[in-house]
């Protein structure tokens, strides 16, 4: 396939903004505009290794409750909200 040129006109900072938006999804800039024009969601990268990161350590505190008979209950409950509110502000979603 063949590619065909498309130029558009926009102020340096506009076109360091794309670049930035891009480099944040981790993809091309070309790639970016494609999804953005197609209506297609754009995940963050960033988000989503933060998201694995938070679940990761969320497991971790689950493995101190049960190997600590719960000694630590109120910690570990307010440590894994704080986490769970963290990761759905990340995805948009209100808390239910």
């Amino acid at each position: 396939m063949l590619a065909n040129d498309f130029h558009i006109r926009m102020t340096p900072e506009e076109k360091s903004d794309l670049r930035a938006a891009a480099n944040v999804a981790g993809m091309t800039v070309s790639e970016f505009v494609r999804r953005c024009c197609a209506g297609r969601t754009i995940t963050a990268r960033a988000d989503t290794v933060i998201v694995n990161e938070l679940r990761r350590l969320g497991g971790l505190l689950k493995l101190v409750h049960s190997e600590s008979g719960g000694a630590y209950r109120s910690e570990t409950t307010n440590a894994l909200a704080a986490i769970i509110d963290f990761i759905r502000k990340l995805s948009g979603k209100k808390n239910n």
